[in-house]
């Protein structure tokens, strides 16, 4: 067992020395930096006498660490690094923006000692006083990864044996989540930079334990007062800290460092954002509760009784009917194998996408049968139109042509580039005769740039014509920073396929298992059917598949 000197003395594991205390250095070698002073330092704690036990329980100054006050030397060196860490930057006073999202008067940015060896070197002896006389330990362990340098440099002064965590383990190699040489049961002590709730120390411990390493105590340069040491002690943790924010605060106000309005500032919002770690528990127990009362996703029969258009509205009632959330991407070129695969998969879908400019023939004759076909397996006509030109223009394309989409396709898209007024112009024709439009919000080829801010504009566009806009074309809808306030509207994903994969052309697939679980309702395959040796057993998988991903979700 590491035992810190005075304990080697004290549990009589080393003799005490009577022979005269070796003289001190010259003042050169008793520099803080110089290359001899940390053996120096080393000897004469060997030599020190044994620490006056504490009562279990009993703290120093300020509950900082249960050992002596500090002698005057002491304090002037912890002022010392107080002054050098503020002026290398590794305390800061403004207003930044923390990981929470909320803004603090004060940041600590630590990683920047690795950059300064003897402020490193006058870190890693600070906290070994902190924790020196208080408890024993055989390893040590540094949390990733601001105190590894910090763990390292104590380590090398010390004579310490040493653990490395990793944050994140490889998949390769030996896989190993503690890296170094130890066994189980020995006693490890963590080494963190600062504490705030302590979150990180915790992670660091369910590593440790895991491996069959025990953990009791915790030293820290900076312990923030918001909490930590009352949470890491509910986990069976002593915290030892070098330094609090109240002593930094005192020590840069001495100095003039800080004005009276900058140091009530800090205090204030300290006090303000203490861990409870009572309340989140309750918070997280609500959280819980709530989310097993409430469905993953909102079932298909309360979407179409939400739908503002009818070709929506009756587009989820196909769904619920025939339990299929399955579209099929006929992206044939030839018109006679057009609708001989529908013909196949008809009963198997809720909806049809069509590409009808890459017919080899189109007359009304086609569209006659294809409606037919709709109706007698019951599923709506998606044509992949994706019209992209002004509204006067798209008025025509989609109402006449040689094409006369909105006579005989329930639904059908556009991109949102030449901005809102391509809804106008569609809406002008389609709404009337009960159509419904889908926006293209994302596309499934790689390097696509329909994402991030053409996505959320394209969420506004929609939420702004709910009577005609339906929903989208879209790959991840659970991931949207902008999510939608219309429940009813539909995600349509494509590149759907039983396996993951590419096809070495730009097109991205996913599983319908993984496609549902990201928020899409509609699986739309093309390829993975149309393609198959037998389209219509390919369609019932499709189908098959996405409804029990879909059912898994409620």
């Amino acid at each position: 067992v590491h035992r810190t000197p005075r304990d080697k003395t004290r549990f009589g594991l080393a003799p005490r020395r009577t022979e005269p205390v070796p003289p001190l250095l010259p003042l050169p070698f008793a520099l803080e930096g110089h290359p001899k002073a940390r053996f120096r330092r080393r000897e004469n704690l060997r030599n020190a006498p044994p620490a006056k036990p504490r009562a279990e329980g009993e703290r120093g100054e300020k509950g900082r660490r249960a050992g002596p006050r500090l002698c005057e030397s002491e304090a002037a060196t912890m002022e010392s690094l107080v002054l050098k860490l503020y002026e290398i930057e590794a305390v800061k006073f403004g207003n930044f923006k923390l990981k929470s999202g909320i803004f603090s008067p004060i940041y600590l940015d630590l990683r920047v000692i690795v950059s300064y060896p003897q402020v490193l070197r006058q870190v890693s002896e600070a906290m070994w006083k902190a924790v020196e006389g208080n408890c024993s330990f055989e390893v040590t362990c540094g949390v990733p990864y601001t105190a590894l340098p910090i763990a390292t440099a104590m380590a090398l002064d010390h004579d310490l044996k040493m653990l490395m965590r990793r944050k994140e383990v490889k998949d390769y190699g030996t896989k190993k989540a503690i890296e170094g040489h130890f066994d189980k049961g020995q006693t490890c002590l963590m080494v963190e930079d600062l504490v705030t709730s302590g979150m990180s120390v915790l992670e660091t411990l369910d590593a440790l334990t895991a491996v069959g390493l025990k953990c009791t105590d915790v030293v820290v340069l900076i312990d923030r007062e918001q909490g930590g040491r009352e949470n890491l002690k509910s986990h069976g943790l002593n915290l030892y800290s070098a330094l609090t924010i109240s002593e930094i605060l005192a020590i840069l106000s001495k100095h003039g460092k800080l004005s009276d309005e900058i140091v009530k500032s800090v205090k204030d919002f300290i006090a303000a954002n203490k861990v409870d770690k009572s309340k989140q528990a309750a918070d997280a127990m609500k959280e819980e509760a709530a989310a097993v009362a409430k469905p993953k996703r909102v079932p298909y029969e309360q979407k179409a009784s939400q739908a503002k258009n009818a070709a929506l509205k009756r587009l989820y009632e196909v769904m619920v009917a025939k339990k299929s959330n399955l579209s099929v991407a006929a992206d044939v070129t030839s018109t006679s194998d057009l609708l001989a695969l529908v013909d196949q998969v008809g009963p198997h879908i809720c909806c049809l996408k069509t590409h009808v400019d890459v017919l080899d023939t189109w007359d009304e004759g086609v569209a006659a049968a294809l409606a037919e076909l709709a109706k007698r397996h019951n599923f709506v006509i998606f044509e992949d139109r994706k019209f992209a030109d002004i509204g006067n223009t798209v008025v025509s394309q989609y109402a006449s042509g040689v094409y006369k989409i909105a006579e005989w396709s329930d639904i059908t898209n556009a991109h949102i580039v030449p901005g809102p007024g391509i809804v106008d112009g569609l809406k002008q024709v389609g709404l009337a005769k009960g159509k419904g439009l889908l926006l293209l919000a994302e596309m499934s080829s790689a390097g696509t740039m329909a994402k991030g801010s053409y996505t959320e504009e394209a969420v506004k566009i929609a939420e702004e014509n709910a009577d005609f806009v339906i929903g989208f074309i879209s790959v991840n809808p659970g991931s949207w920073t902008k999510k939608c306030a219309n429940g009813s509207f539909v995600h349509m994903t494509p590149g759907i396929k039983l396996q993951k994969g590419g096809d070495g052309l730009g097109q991205q697939y996913n599983d319908p298992k993984s496609a549902i679980s990201r928020g899409t309702d509609v699986l739309i395959v093309g390829r993975g059917v149309y393609k198959a040796e037998d389209p219509k057993k390919a369609a019932q998988e499709y189908q098959k598949a996405g409804w029990e991903a879909y059912l898994s979700e409620l």
